[in-house]
C-alpha cells in the first residue's frame, strides 16, 4: 500500500500548524514548529497572499487528513461514509476517525503517535475483544476491549508512552488499566470532546468534497 515516506515534520510547516506527527519530538525544542520555521519550498512569498475560498477548505481538508495519517482516498472514502450516516456530517467524519483502531491505540496512550500507534497495529501487537487485529483502519465499537498482547508488553516503545497516562490522563471516551495494558472503548466521541480538535473546521471538508 502507498504511503508518505516524507519528513513528517514537513507536513507541519506546510499546514503551520503542529500536527503531532512524531510524538514526543513534537512537545521538544526540536520541533520545527516551536522553532518557528517558515513553510517549505523557495518561493514563501508567492504562498502568503490572501487565499481563496478553495485554498482555505484544501487546507482543512490536508490538516485533518495529515492528522490522522492517512492518504486521499482512503479519507474520501471515510468522508463519503459519514456523509451516508444521519446527523452532522462534520461531526460523524470526526467520530469515525477517532474510532479506528490505530486512533484509539494512541488515545489510549499505548504510543505516542498515530504514526507509531498504525505500526504496533499492523506488526499484530494489538488485539481487540482478545482477537489480533492487524488493520489500522479497523472500526472499533463502544464496549469493544482493546489491549497490547502478552508477548509484546514489555517493549519499551509502549512502556515509555504509557508513562504519559499519569501525567496527563487518557480522553473521557476510553478507559485504560496501565497495569495489564488493556483500555475499553467506551462510546463514539461528541465533537466538543475532542478538546485536540477545537481550531479544526471539519465544515471546511464538507464544504471542499460537496463541489
Amino acid at each position: 500500500m502507498a504511503r508518505y515516506t516524507g519528513p513528517s515534520c514537513r507536513l507541519c510547516r506546510a499546514e503551520q500548524k503542529k500536527l503531532f506527527l512524531k510524538g514526543i519530538r513534537c512537545k521538544s525544542d526540536k520541533c520545527a514548529m516551536n522553532r518557528k520555521r517558515g513553510a517549505p519550498g523557495k518561493d514563501i512569498k508567492a504562498r502568503t497572499g490572501k487565499k481563496t475560498e478553495y485554498c482555505v477548505q484544501l487546507r482543512e481538508k490536508q490538516k485533518i487528513r495529515r492528522m490522522y495519517n492517512m492518504l486521499e482516498k482512503q479519507f474520501r472514502l471515510f468522508f463519503d461514509r459519514a456523509l451516508r450516516m444521519p446527523g452532522v456530517t462534520g461531526d460523524n467524519l470526526i467520530g469515525l476517525l477517532e474510532s479506528r483502531l490505530d486512533n484509539v491505540v494512541y488515545r489510549m496512550r499505548l504510543a505516542t503517535s498515530r504514526a507509531q500507534a498504525r505500526q504496533l497495529v499492523g506488526h499484530g501487537h494489538v488485539l481487540v475483544n482478545s482477537r489480533r487485529v492487524n488493520i489500522p483502519s479497523y472500526q472499533v465499537r463502544p464496549g469493544d476491549t482493546v489491549e497490547i498482547k502478552e508477548a509484546s508488553r514489555k517493549l519499551v516503545a509502549i512502556l515509555d508512552s504509557l508513562s504519559e497516562v499519569s501525567k496527563s490522563g487518557v480522553v473521557p471516551w476510553v478507559t485504560m488499566d496501565v497495569d495489564v495494558q488493556k483500555g475499553t472503548y467506551v462510546s463514539r466521541p461528541r465533537r466538543d470532546e475532542v478538546v485536540d480538535l477545537t481550531d479544526l473546521k471539519e465544515q471546511l471538508v464538507v464544504e471542499f468534497y460537496s463541489k
